[in-house]
């Protein structure tokens, strides 16, 4: 595989386990080492347990989510995912919208994960041909 495909098993594993808060099946995408940052302000959590610690901690926040993941742009090692969700936090809904900036491993596991997003209180969907 290449990084388009590997971008896309990532887009695909995410899509599923966040709705669930499946945070073995998230982590299980980054290698030992691994860079994980979830703003590009943050401290990067490291390797498979770092995502998940991550994740734990954000889904122990959201229910009631929805989540859509655009079709990843790639080139070289790298790969870039837009996606969108919506999610009840606090007893309000709420819309995060994003990009996450991936660096893969030779066999297609994460090496670097920045993710670039905006969040905004209320229920805003995709706009048509959004992802594509």
């Amino acid at each position: 595989m290449n990084p388009l495909e590997f971008a896309r098993v990532w887009a695909q594993t995410w899509s599923l386990a966040w709705p669930r808060k499946d945070a073995d099946a998230i982590a299980s995408l980054y290698a030992p080492g691994a860079s994980y940052r979830s703003h590009p302000f943050r401290m990067p959590k490291i390797g498979p347990g770092g995502a998940k610690e991550y994740v734990l901690g954000a889904f122990a926040e959201e229910d009631a989510i929805e989540c859509w993941f655009a079709e990843p742009i790639a080139a070289g090692d790298r790969a870039a995912v837009e996606w969108w969700a919506v999610y009840r936090w606090e007893g309000k809904e709420w819309t995060l919208a994003g990009t996450s900036v991936l660096r893969f491993a030779a066999d297609g596991m994460v090496a670097e994960h920045t993710d670039y997003w905006v969040m905004d209180e209320g229920r805003r969907l995709p706009a048509p041909g959004w992802g594509r």
